[in-house]
């Protein structure tokens, strides 16, 4: 198993936002990153079918973001924050 690294894209996706939630959503993608490195173990030598999009939310947070088992990462693509 392999540590697992997380990015969101657009570069902009957190601008605007309050030091609170980016606190939550770097907290967040470090746990997705590290569920989806245990539920995909083989990492770049992956060779089954990889999940599409996939959602999770945390009190007033929640994100999207694309499981990239190949590439060993998580990438956030939308936030949502009700703060």
């Amino acid at each position: 198993m392999s540590e697992w690294a997380w990015e969101y894209d657009p570069d902009d996706l957190l601008d605007g936002l309050p030091p609170e939630a980016i606190t939550e959503i770097e907290s967040l993608a470090r746990e997705i990153a590290t569920r989806d490195s245990m539920l995909f173990p083989e990492g770049a030598a992956h060779t089954g079918d990889v999940p599409g999009l996939q959602r999770e939310h945390r009190g007033r947070l929640m994100v999207a973001y694309l499981p990239d088992v190949r590439g060993e990462r998580i990438v956030i693509v939308r936030v949502l924050w009700l703060g």
